[in-house]
């Protein structure tokens, strides 16, 4: 398996790990826009592989022959062969994916050329050992213009196009079905579970809303109008067209939505109406943690009590804005964190768990602290944090008797301008494109086990497929309990200029709940 870089700001998802971010520019072409290869362009097929493997120059070449970029479909949409990568099977309250054997691929980025693969793996992609990317290579998991690469010290150069076979597994997430509210000829309205990821990013695919609802609701080629966090649950619109979809956008970008929260937090709201306007900075895009910051971006959320039990309040939130984790971040500073927020109710944070922005800790200590309490209580997977992603943050497993790692964080620079939105249209297309090219439009799904793969039955006659090249393959992990995979954070209301949807109010949010 390969490892994400250590050091690389963005990605490269060829050598993504368990964890997978998607990255536009790790797709696009060094030299240009892809094109169609015209006649001529490419020698026949054997003369090729000669040249690829160095038998043969090409006439007027003296280096190796790289073919024209290939032209990629521009759409949104996953097509059959994507759904069929692997299945969905249900255990203890969870929906699990099976194992499956993907391809990741990737144009060479420019810093690259010139360079060996040897060199790049050694420079900017440190997690893993060499002797792990040889073996890949070896195993013919590694293909480079579509030969394999066996002798890693092969010289990179601009329009090269690499691939690698890696063994996926992907996180449970709850089993509570998604409920469809709406569908008509434009829209496709749900209430999303909580611990559903929108679309396919981190180590989740088949798990994520896009996935499910393509796959068990023959829902496709929807597209997003805007996104819920994975842990937040409730209304989700997607567009049917991509009419639609910039239709409602513009009235998003013209701040035209109007959005309804509902949460329960710890300790007593305050019973007058409460506006919050810090800004706020992302800390880490791969832990996914944010705070108020004057360097950060402006927001804006009104909060309103609803009801009060002794212990906790049940809180309306209206947030005019949408930034990362915005309402967890501001009723955090308020000194109210959602109940059971897996990174703003935590211990990590200080005695006041970061109220009035006092936390007094670096971003990189912040980290630290957050990934161990996590670690400690062995909740990892909630935060959806692989080791690759935690050894430049808490360093190598070197501890003392305490348990604490003592190798120093090295953390990438967070630029004050970075902070994403949650309905941001660019970033939301983006990052669905990124995933969609990264499939490929023509995606392989492999009914045979890759060369050195094995397989064993379980209870439920299946076969298990085992890949000696998969480290996740083996480890045991112990899976969160369905109650963990909800946060109490639900999008009650979207309300736009010609339409209003609405689910109903989640059972923690009722006035008798029974917290126990």
């Amino acid at each position: 398996m390969w490892a994400r870089p250590a050091v690389a700001a963005e990605p490269w998802l060829l050598l993504a790990g368990p964890r997978v971010r998607w990255s536009l520019a790790a797709l696009a072409p060094v030299g240009g826009r892809m094109e169609e290869p015209g006649p001529g362009d490419a020698p026949p097929a054997a003369k090729r592989r000669r040249l690829l493997a160095g038998e043969e120059k090409r006439p007027g070449h003296g280096e190796r022959y790289v073919p024209p970029p290939r032209k990629r479909n521009p759409g949104v949409s996953f097509s059959e062969p994507h759904f069929a990568e692997t299945r969905y099977y249900f255990e203890g309250g969870l929906r699990k994916v099976r194992p499956y054997h993907f391809d990741f691929q990737t144009y060479c980025k420019g810093r690259w050329v010139g360079k060996s693969l040897l060199h790049v793996f050694s420079t900017e992609f440190r997690a893993q050992p060499l002797d792990s990317y040889r073996a890949a290579a070896s195993a013919g998991r590694l293909r480079l213009n579509e030969q394999p690469v066996r002798d890693l010290s092969v010289v990179l150069k601009n329009n090269d196009f690499l691939r690698n076979t890696v063994h996926r597994h992907e996180p449970p997430v709850t089993a509570q079905p998604i409920q469809i509210l709406v569908e008509n000829d434009e829209v496709v309205v749900v209430d999303k579970p909580s611990s559903l990821p929108v679309h396919p990013c981190g180590r989740f695919r088949h798990n994520t809303v896009i996935f499910i609802l393509g796959k068990e609701h023959n829902l496709k080629e929807l597209h997003t109008i805007h996104r819920l966090d994975r842990m937040t649950s409730g209304v989700l619109m997607f567009a049917k067209t991509a009419e639609v979809s910039k239709r409602i956008d513009e009235q998003v970008r013209q701040r035209q939505l109007e959005k309804e929260y509902v949460c329960r937090v710890l300790g007593e709201f305050p019973e007058n109406e409460v506006t919050c306007e810090e800004p706020i900075l992302v800390v880490s895009y791969k832990v996914g943690v944010c705070r108020v910051d004057p360097k950060g971006k402006s927001c804006k959320t009104v909060f309103q009590r609803l009801s009060y039990n002794g212990k906790t309040s049940v809180v309306k939130c209206f947030p005019y804005t949408g930034r990362t984790h915005q309402i967890r971040v501001h009723l955090q500073f308020l000194g109210y964190p959602i109940v059971n927020d897996p990174i703003y109710n935590m211990e990590a944070w200080g005695p006041t768990k970061g109220k009035g922005g006092e936390i007094n800790k670096t971003d990189e200590e912040l980290l630290r602290a957050l990934v161990e309490e996590h670690r400690s209580k062995q909740s990892l997977s909630i935060l959806d944090v692989s080791e690759e992603d935690l050894k430049p943050i808490v360093g190598s497993k070197e501890c003392d008797h305490s348990g604490y790692c003592t190798k120093p964080v090295e953390i990438m620079p967070i630029s004050a301008d970075s902070c994403r939105t949650e309905d941001s249209k660019d970033q939301k297309e983006a990052e669905i494109q990124a995933c969609l090219q990264n499939s490929d439009t023509r995606p392989e799904t492999h009914e045979a086990n890759p060369e050195g793969a094995s397989s064993s039955g379980n209870q439920d006659g299946h076969t298990e497929e085992k890949d000696p090249l998969c480290e996740e393959c083996k480890i045991v992990r112990q899976d969160p309990s369905p109650r963990e995979l909800v946060m109490y954070l639900h999008a009650l209301r979207y309300k736009g200029a010609e339409f209003e949807y609405n689910s109903k109010m989640p059972d923690w949010a009722l006035e008798d709940w029974d917290e126990s």
